[in-house]
């Protein structure tokens, strides 16, 4: 048996140089937000701790910051201190019989991860290529596409409990993960995370892949296991043709990326809806239907709304700034799409997207 170790943790970000301006627009990709009262910029955990807890000792308001990949922030801005992570880092203890148990700081970039483990032969993450974001991120949203989330891969949430004024651990099972869920995001503001713990196994392919678009883009079908280089590429492909890779000259990417969850519904509910709509069982009885679908046909087509905002001309999922809209812009075509779907199928669509200081 082989093993190798990985240590470059508690490092500054390789992202390029963060603003200090405290317009949230600038640093959130949906490109709204008015400012923050205060902005700091951590560097490090300590920096992060020190910082939240001096704001709490005080009682003024926090908002920790990653990638800013899933926030829709109020014209107003937010009247606290928005806290923004800089730091990342990795560390891996690598074995042939073990495979690879990674942790990796909350202020590294998600996608600049999910490569470093392809690179590396970890497999398990790879069908989440191309999510912006920031590491810290993907545990409260439990992030997932193309058949997989992160709960599959993670092992331990490192968190600062801001109720306890102490560094919590949470194991996997202690998580409660759920579908785009998790107790980080059903106790908001209470858990800063600090460090993701992962459990990746060894090799060049990747996972049985579990989404059926997918198993056609590569040619294979599902359950197979194809290199995960491969489905990399794929997966970029896919979300760059859906307008989900950012891009500063495209504003479909102008985004917050999927606004509203895919509804989990009773069999009643589910049994109401048209013939032809979605359906997927999920293991607590229940079924998720498409989002998608439900907008489409409640009859919202690419491109609703406005010259300010409006959905992706790529796919209906996503709200996009079309390079001047304000949060009201955004939420009043949301509120139209969301509406017109509860008129039409009887369901209610819920956010996926974090609203700061703005309500549907």
């Amino acid at each position: 048996m082989s093993s190798c170790s990985i240590d470059r943790f508690d490092v500054p970000s390789e992202e390029p140089s963060i603003s200090d301006s405290t317009r949230l627009a600038d640093h959130t990709t949906i490109r709204v937000g008015g400012p923050a009262d205060t902005f700091v910029v951590a560097e490090t955990e300590a920096e992060l701790i020190d910082a939240v807890t001096e704001c709490d000792e005080r009682g003024t308001p926090v908002l920790v910051l990653g990638g800013g990949s899933n926030l829709l922030v109020s014209d107003a801005g937010f009247p606290g201190t928005v806290i923004r992570l800089a730091f990342a880092g990795i560390k891996a203890d690598v074995s042939t019989c073990g495979g690879a148990a990674v942790r990796v700081g909350a202020g590294a970039n998600w996608d600049d991860f999910v490569a470093d483990a392809v690179d590396q032969e970890w497999s398990g993450i790879e069908t989440l290529s191309g999510i912006p974001g920031s590491v810290g991120a993907t545990p409260i949203q439990n992030v997932g596409a193309y058949g997989s989330e992160v709960a599959q891969t993670i092992t331990s949430v490192r968190t600062w409990d801001r109720q306890a004024r102490t560094q919590k651990t949470f194991a996997l099972v202690d998580c409660g993960f759920g579908y785009r869920t998790s107790r980080f995001k059903r106790e908001p503001g209470r858990y800063v995370v600090l460090e993701v713990g992962y459990q990746f196994t060894l090799g060049s392919l990747g996972q049985p892949i579990a989404y059926a678009e997918l198993a056609n883009r590569l040619e294979s079908k599902v359950g197979a296991r194809v290199p995960s280089r491969l489905v990399r590429e794929t997966v970029l492909q896919i979300r760059a043709s859906k307008g989900m890779v950012l891009d500063a000259a495209d504003h479909d990417t102008w985004s917050a990326g999927s606004f509203f969850t895919n509804p989990i519904l009773d069999a009643d509910a589910a049994a109401a809806l048209p013939d032809d709509a979605p359906r997927f069982p999920t293991a607590d009885g229940r079924v998720k239907t498409s989002a998608a679908w439900l907008i489409q046909h409640a009859g919202f087509a690419k491109g609703f709304g406005n010259e300010r905002a409006s959905l992706s001309t790529k796919h209906v999922l996503a709200l996009t700034n079309r390079g001047s809209a304000t949060a009201n812009d955004l939420v009043a075509v949301a509120r139209e799409v969301r509406d017109g779907v509860a008129e039409r199928f009887g369901v209610a669509l819920v956010p996926e997207v974090n609203l700061v200081g703005v309500e549907l």
